[in-house]
């Protein structure tokens, strides 16, 4: 290996030293045993995130598939839920290729794979982006809004965005290999030159987190400036608002700073790097988990609607027990048991 044209992002970071930059074999236990509490620790992490991500984005989907009235706040939110389901939905394979250091799975998944994280960030912040652009309307221009603020006018700006998204996401697709070492496969990021990885590196920070994160600051000066000056009846859309946005920063600044020194690795040490990576990565896929939870704790609406919903189905299986149960068949006096 030459330079870094096999330099590989933080999941590609494999333990046991089978990488293309795995330490010498007489590296010092202490570290060894250090770097294998950390993975065993992340993959823990990882399972967590999995499990709570999936079950809380299925149920947001839900909710404000099926549950909620169409509106543009839900346009939002469901495209959010369901580009954080789609990045855990992909987590059990890069859980099983961090335990096994063996990447079984073939070619097009370890494209996948890398991908989801990427267009997980992209979507999510861009979706950012236009929810603090949409507060920002409805706030500074509210007759404008309420005529042209539409249910399909979100959605294609949504699709719009998703198709961006995509393209940005492109170069985790064309840069992703697999190599076989003997009985051992590898899926690492190929770059062929230090350019290219630059420019991919760069373009992900400004693209996915410098220009959008100036945008937002923009927009929420804006509503701050406006908020003062107006009496509203409820401020709980704009704090889920700003606990999505924070809580998108803090997971994603650590790896983003990560990706930035990782450019001039000459100066810095590829172990540190390499930690750091998979570190910054791993709390950037925590971000996926968190959003449902403040929809939760945060959302009113969200929280009545889900209370509603499991209450009607609680009451349902109970009236259908009473049903079943052969007391009475008319709905009146089954329902005046059952209570």
């Amino acid at each position: 290996m030459e330079g870094l044209e096999d330099y590989v992002d933080y999941e590609d970071y494999v333990p046991d030293n089978k990488t293309d930059f795995s330490s010498s074999s007489d590296e010092p236990e202490a570290f060894t045993a250090t770097k294998s509490f950390l993975t065993d620790t992340l993959v823990a992490i990882k399972i967590i995130i999995c499990v709570i991500g999936l079950g809380g984005n299925g149920v947001v989907i839900w909710i404000c598939g099926w549950k909620m009235k169409r509106t543009v706040n839900t346009a939002w939110y469901i495209s959010l839920a369901i580009s954080d389901f789609l990045f855990c939905a992909c987590l059990p394979l890069e859980i099983v290729y961090m335990v096994t250091s063996h990447w079984p799975f073939g070619l097009v998944l370890c494209k996948l794979m890398s991908s989801a994280l990427f267009l997980n960030m992209y979507s999510s912040v861009f979706l950012l982006v236009l929810i603090s652009a949409d507060r920002c309307i409805i706030i500074s221009f509210p007759v404008w809004s309420q005529n042209h603020r539409k249910v399909q006018t979100a959605s294609t700006v949504v699709v719009l965005m998703w198709v961006l998204s995509a393209i940005l996401t492109l170069p985790a697709l064309v840069y992703r290999q697999t190599k076989i070492h003997g009985s051992v496969t590898q899926c690492y990021t190929e770059y062929m030159s230090v350019s290219n990885h630059k420019a991919v590196a760069l373009t992900r920070f400004i693209c996915g987190f410098l220009i959008p994160f100036l945008l937002i600051v923009f927009c929420c000066s804006v509503l701050c400036v406006k908020l003062r000056s107006l009496t509203i009846k409820s401020t709980k859309p704009y704090k889920v608002m700003a606990a999505l946005i924070l809580s998108f920063f803090i997971c994603w600044v650590p790896y983003q700073t990560f990706v930035l020194l990782e450019i001039d690795i000459s100066k810095h040490s590829l172990e540190i790097i390499q930690i750091g990576l998979q570190v910054g990565g791993t709390l950037a896929a925590a971000n996926s988990f968190i959003n449902p939870v403040l929809y939760v704790f945060i959302g009113n609406d969200f929280q009545q609607t889900l209370k509603r919903s499991f209450m009607s189905r609680i009451e349902n299986a109970m009236a259908d027990d009473c049903r079943t149960g052969g007391l009475n068949p008319s709905k009146s006096k089954s329902m005046e048991i059952c209570e």
